[in-house]
């Protein structure tokens, strides 16, 4: 049996979205497809009458700099992300985060829209777009709009985003300038394809001279059911002296903050807490280097 009916490459956003609303929740858009023809193949989602794919729509493969900002379509794939020399020096977290999304293949067609859309607080991607502080253009309820990310998501794989009538279509970002680095580390299971047990993205700014933190920004997932920042934790770096000693107060105000919960197939809650302070012990010397050094070469991309 088929798993849709009819197939759809629209050429234009108001078509995707005018070919959604003939349908009234029997059609879905697809772009990568990753996720999505597993769900629907396992029959985790019902078989839709149609699938809407926006690869071809202009604008939702971009990668484009836009002086000290960056902007993402949502069709953008890992493997593009990986392989831009602006994301890798200015947006490091971000490559580093897409380089270890599945395999090869997957990163060739995975595309970003798709890691967000789905709504894992354990997402790669998603992870680190919340530590670069990350704005998304949605079309949602009919009305087009730019929104924090974060406000996009409502629960463990539930977005505000209604995929048979919303649509994704972008990211925007501030790159990273003088004094500031970003870093992504993930703690996994050997095989190379699951999802992450515990990942950390963190984005800090040191002062002029290169010796205090002065502002950061940290995600680590899965914590809460949906993707967010530990800003109890951010708030414990500002203004202190960068070394071990900001690291250890870091760490102390993550263990009484963050309260992981266990998976049965993944982890329990306590290993997973003490894998927060690993992963912020490795991270936060890593982005402060890149901070005061301005030099960012990505770690891990590509490791099968």
């Amino acid at each position: 049996m088929a798993l849709w009916k009819h197939y759809y490459t629209p050429a234009t956003v108001e078509e995707a979205l005018a070919l959604l609303r003939t349908y009234q929740g029997g059609a879905r858009v697809i772009a990568g497809g990753t996720d999505l023809l597993l769900d629907i193949k396992q029959g985790h989602l019902p078989r839709p009458e149609a699938l809407v794919d926006i690869t071809r729509i202009p604008g939702m493969s971009d990668l484009r700099q836009e002086e000290d900002e960056f902007y993402l379509g949502a069709a953008v794939t890992h493997a593009q992300i990986v392989d831009s020399p602006v994301l890798a020096a200015r947006a490091t977290c971000l490559v580093e985060s897409c380089g270890v999304v599945g395999g090869p293949q997957v990163r060739n067609v995975g595309t970003i829209g798709g890691n967000v859309a789905h709504a894992l607080p354990a997402g790669d991607g998603t992870t680190s777009l919340i530590a670069l502080d990350a704005t998304a253009d949605v079309v949602l309820s009919g009305v087009r709009q730019w929104l924090p990310l974060g406000e996009l998501f409502v629960g463990p794989g539930e977005s505000r985003l209604d995929q048979t009538r919303d649509l994704l279509i972008g990211f925007r970002f501030r790159l990273c300038g003088p004094h500031e680095g970003t870093a992504f580390k993930r703690i996994m299971r050997p095989q190379g394809v699951a999802l992450p047990i515990l990942g950390c993205a963190v984005w800090v700014r040191l002062d002029e001279s290169g010796e205090h933190y002065a502002d950061a920004r940290i995600c680590i997932g899965p914590v809460s059911k949906v993707p967010a920042r530990a800003q109890a934790v951010e708030e414990a770096l500002r203004g202190q002296p960068v070394g071990a000693a900001a690291v250890e107060r870091a760490v102390t105000v993550a263990r009484q903050t963050l309260h992981p919960r266990t998976s049965k197939y993944r982890a329990t809650a306590e290993y997973r807490q003490e894998m927060i302070e690993v992963l912020l012990r490795r991270v936060l010397p890593l982005a402060a280097e890149r901070a005061r050094t301005g030099e960012a070469i990505p770690e891990g991309v590509g490791m099968e």
